[in-house]
């Protein structure tokens, strides 16, 4: 069971809510408490390098991105996922979160 699952956003970017809904979703789906997640505002480009936050909404599970990227830069952005059947979301495939919160547990 992971022990921690973080939601963390920049206030510019409109997908945080459904990316929270699709988090709790599967969180529920693998009987786990989906109001445990830990939702972080990042709010400055200092605290988007302490943090490695390639953007807006990050998914983390135990500190392990759902969706990593090489070499994007860190900043107050919005990112874009490629879900597994090729089609680019604003948030991330729900397979990808799933597979992450069955590794750490």
């Amino acid at each position: 069971m992971p022990e921690v699952v973080e939601l963390l956003w920049w206030e510019g970017c409109p997908s945080t809510e459904k990316a929270l809904a699709v988090l709790r979703e599967v969180l529920d789906q693998e009987g786990l408490d989906p109001e445990a997640v830990v939702i972080r505002e990042i709010r400055t480009d200092g605290e988007a390098e302490r943090e490695r936050f390639v953007g807006s909404p990050t998914i983390r599970i135990d500190g392990v991105e759902v969706a990593p990227v090489a070499n994007e830069p860190a900043g107050l952005t919005c990112r874009v996922y490629r879900t597994r059947d090729g089609r680019i979301s604003p948030t991330p495939d729900p397979e990808d979160i799933r597979d992450v919160i069955r590794r750490t547990a």
